[in-house]
């Protein structure tokens, strides 16, 4: 059987109502203390204390506290005007158990409607991020396509202009060639001229009058071996070999171009290894080698040191920056550890060095367009890796990991498989 409260103490002003409860040993955390519009409560076993209240409170604005034996509650009354009492008179049973129901009533609805406005609240906050969160995926597909576009147009600009270099390459040929042609010509005529035997004038013959007979012939005969073509050259058969072309295609098959165009940057890439770097020269002569430091790189990688690969790659790359088997390697392992910014980066240089496309690197660009679509992948951008990986199905298309993998993008894509 719980104890009433009555030894409690009150004032009022026109705006609030101060109470003073005494509760021996009363804390925080073992006091209930329930309070609404029209009706206050404080549980604190064995002492037990309500109070059905003369006019409405704003118990929003209410306020109590606890401490020194001792409960004082400042309540904020609703209407400014003096109560003539702190409780109620004349309440009997059923209406303190019906204002202690629709108390509870109201108290519940206030803390859905508490719960739902934070559950609102969390909800926008939620969508806020998302918006955030799509815009800046937006802008990074957008970086992306800018720098995709940008390195096309500066593709096409490069080809444009070796093109028009071949081609006035090709017009100086052909000046030189017809005027070389116009100077054997008039060579040939000046010695034919040279050559051409001085004619008989009459005078000539009439001042040899025995020419008539034997020395007449004579004449004639010296005229005609003058005049006469030389003989043909004896037979014989010349040695000719050719350089085998480094392509295995046909000539006539070929893109006789763009394999050129692919052999000279070998050979410049090939030229700057001979390069002496002074910040370079405390190295081994074999560290100095970019081919070794590959072979280096690519053991550590095969150990599962990928750090160390990677370092084993950045010196090599410092000292030649044009082969791309090194950026591919690169991106495997920058991969392996999740930098999957700098395995796109390192994917975009491989392919902008694998240039022109020939059947000599469509390997190494194959495995630059699905090393890249790895990377979009695993960042969630699925349309770019597709992209991606239908690029290195058109040069490899009976590869059937890649088929493979680019069916569960597509999935993925369309929403019927799980992100994996």
């Amino acid at each position: 059987m719980p104890l009433l409260v009555s030894n409690y103490s009150w004032q009022q002003t026109k705006a609030s109502v101060f109470l003073s409860l005494p509760l021996r040993g009363v804390c925080v955390r073992d006091a209930d203390v329930f309070c609404a519009e029209n009706y206050l409560k404080v549980n604190f076993p064995p002492f037990l204390f309500e109070v059905f209240l003369y006019a409405p409170i704003d118990e929003a604005s209410s306020k109590a506290k606890i401490g020194n034996d001792t409960i004082i509650f400042t309540l904020c009354k609703k209407e400014a005007v003096m109560w003539e009492t702190l409780c109620i008179s004349g309440v009997d049973k059923e209406m303190m158990q019906r204002i202690r129901e629709q108390s509870i009533l109201q108290v519940q609805e206030r803390a859905k409607e508490a719960a739902e406005a934070k559950a609102t609240a969390k909800r926008e906050d939620q969508k806020y991020a998302l918006s955030v969160m799509m815009k800046i995926e937006e802008e990074e597909r957008k970086k992306i396509e800018d720098m995709k576009e940008n390195e096309r147009r500066k593709a096409t600009k490069e080809l444009e202009a070796w093109k028009e270099s071949q081609k006035k390459a090709e017009e100086q040929k052909r000046i030189q060639r017809e005027e070389t042609f116009r100077q054997q010509q008039k060579q040939t005529k000046e010695e034919r001229k040279k050559l051409k035997p001085k004619s008989l004038t009459r005078s000539s013959i009439s001042r040899h009058p025995a020419t008539k007979g034997r020395n007449s012939e004579n004449i004639f005969s010296e005229v005609f071996k003058e005049d006469c073509v030389p003989a043909p050259r004896s037979v014989g058969s010349i040695q000719v070999s050719f350089t085998p072309r480094v392509f295995p295609t046909a000539l006539r098959e070929s893109h006789a171009a763009e394999e050129e165009e692919w052999l000279h940057k070998q050979a410049e890439a090939r030229r700057a290894m001979n390069i002496d770097i002074p910040e370079f020269s405390d190295l081994k002569e074999e560290e100095k080698n970019p081919d070794w430091l590959k072979e280096k790189g690519n053991k550590l990688f095969a150990t599962e040191n990928y750090l160390a690969a990677i370092n084993a790659y950045n010196l090599a790359i410092r000292l030649n920056s044009k082969i791309p088997l090194l950026y591919l390697n690169r991106a495997a392992c920058h991969l392996k550890v999740r930098n999957l910014h700098k395995a796109i980066e390192d994917s975009s240089k491989a392919l902008e060095l694998l240039t022109p496309p020939v059947k000599d690197n469509a390997n190494a660009r194959m495995k630059a367009h699905v090393r890249r679509g790895t990377a979009f992948c695993q960042l969630e951008l699925y349309v770019e890796g597709l992209q991606d990986y239908e690029a290195a199905l058109k040069i490899d298309p009976t590869n059937k990991v890649v088929q493979n993998d680019a069916e569960k993008i597509r999935n993925v894509i369309q929403g019927t498989e799980l992100k994996s």
